[in-house]
């Protein structure tokens, strides 16, 4: 039986290749691998991706929000632990509770209300340097019934070198040594890599697994996951001193064979790569350059001199537009570029 038509645009995850990266992240690290789905997934669709991550051994997940937890919850059932974050106010303590999701708890008042909703398995977050979230290491609290988990978040582990990462790795070890028996865990995607010292008891990470590499550009060990793709429905050619888009953003100083494509920023794709002369799409066995600047739904491409036709599909990113190459030619970061993929784009997970 044929395979279905693709739409004019569409996100196609690779469910295999999230399984290769959780099992890299895995060997890489030496510990439990705790999988970060906040964002749906980083874009990717939370309950897919965590249904395959718990084909191969995750047990415990992360997201952002208590929305986002009561949606893996209903999905998932209640085999998986799910910690929330944001932590828990007064209007959301009951209600993890009673979905059996487990807030960070980042600040007294969250510990205060936690404790007064009844309490529970939770989590604690202690602020180790990046002033984001998190008890001050100067001020933790007291152990506590309920306590299961005790975290920071590293600000720099996509550079190596930084000295940042020891003193929050020795900050971290030091207050998470009033916890005994509590789990302990600290590096995100880029911190999996940074040796077993940084390690502790469970790694949270994100990105990796998605297929950014962990210093913000591509890395072998890591799988492409995504692959943004979309057709080209119109070719044409363009005299030298016509113009190509909004505000003339590309006149041609010569015959120019240009694709318009059904990909535009209200599919996520970024206007930047149109802007910077660095956007490049992958059409037809070779990269290819963005011209003038995307609109709404479409975006030109620059096909003169290749065999291109309407029905063919240009990848914005994926295997050979690797996802850090593409997000450096916007000049923003992976993480961006898949959390802007537009809900209107639909997601495929082939078998």
């Amino acid at each position: 039986m044929a395979e279905p038509a693709l739409p004019p645009i569409s996100l196609t995850v690779d469910l295999d290749a999230l399984a290769r990266n959780y099992r890299t992240l895995a060997a890489v690290s030496g510990v439990e691998v705790h999988p970060v789905v906040k964002a749906d997934g980083y874009g990717l669709g939370a309950v897919p991706c965590a249904t395959r991550l718990m084909a191969e051994g995750a047990r415990t997940f992360y997201v952002a929000r208590a929305a986002g937890g009561l949606t893996l919850r209903a999905a998932l059932g209640e085999t998986p632990t799910i910690y929330v974050l944001d932590g828990c106010d007064g209007d959301s303590a009951g209600a993890l509770r009673a979905a059996n999701l487990r807030p960070v708890l980042n600040h007294p008042d969250q510990l205060r209300v936690w404790t007064a909703a009844g309490g529970g398995a939770c989590g604690l977050q202690i602020d180790t340097g990046m002033n984001r979230l998190g008890f001050r290491p100067e001020y933790p609290p007291e152990p506590f019934a309920g306590l299961e988990l005790v975290m920071s978040h590293l600000a720099c582990a996509d550079e190596p070198s930084n000295p940042m990462n020891r003193r929050q790795r020795d900050a971290f070890a030091a207050v998470a040594g009033r916890y005994p028996g509590v789990t302990r865990s600290l590096s995100n995607s880029s911190g999996c890599f940074l040796g077993p010292d940084f390690a502790f008891d469970a790694v949270r990470p994100g990105i990796c697994l998605y297929g950014g590499g962990p210093e913000g550009r591509p890395d072998d060990r890591i799988a492409p996951v995504a692959t943004l793709t979309a057709e080209v429905i119109q070719v044409r050619d363009v005299p030298t001193g016509e113009s190509v888009g909004y505000s003339r953003g590309f006149v041609a100083d010569h015959r120019t064979r240009v694709a318009t494509c059904s990909a535009g920023y209200a599919d996520g794709v970024l206007r930047s790569l149109g802007e910077s002369g660095r956007g490049r799409v992958w059409l037809n066995g070779a990269l290819r350059p963005i011209l003038g600047r995307l609109s709404m739904d479409l975006l030109a491409v620059d096909v003169t001199g290749a065999d291109v036709a309407t029905g063919d599909r240009a990848e914005v990113f994926g295997a050979h537009r690797l996802l850090d190459d593409a997000a450096s030619a916007a000049g923003t970061i992976s993480y961006e570029l898949l959390t802007s993929v537009a809900a209107r784009v639909p997601r495929r997970y082939p078998d």
